[in-house]
């Protein structure tokens, strides 16, 4: 995952945190969740094929979530993504941690 204009990385674990949260919108295959993100970030955010499908195959071998082969809307077969329960749970731990972590940026960020 990118970030631009100044291509910078995400923290790690972030990637997964967003991927998750997009799939508790709905089902989805993985151009679908990358444009989710994408648009909900106003472009600011922009994953990579390279780096989103080696992730979601991680997820899915940790039990995050499971995967399905069904036809898109213009009748192509692609890989559908959805969350698990311990995905969910999961989750939860990632984003108190990530709120955790942009608490204490922000406490530095502070003026002296």
């Amino acid at each position: 995952m990118s970030v631009l204009p100044s291509r910078a990385e995400l923290l790690p674990g972030t990637l997964a945190m967003l991927v998750l949260k997009t799939l508790t919108v709905d089902t989805m295959h993985g151009y679908a969740i990358a444009q989710h993100i994408q648009r909900l970030s106003d472009d600011v955010l922009r994953v990579q094929e390279g780096t989103l499908y080696p992730a979601l195959q991680m997820m899915e071998v940790k039990g995050w979530v499971r995967s399905e082969w069904k036809l898109t809307p213009t009748k192509r077969r692609a890989r559908y993504y959805s969350i698990t329960a311990a995905g969910r749970k999961q989750l939860a731990q990632e984003a108190k941690e990530f709120e955790r972590v942009i608490a204490a940026v922000g406490r530095v960020m502070q003026p002296a």
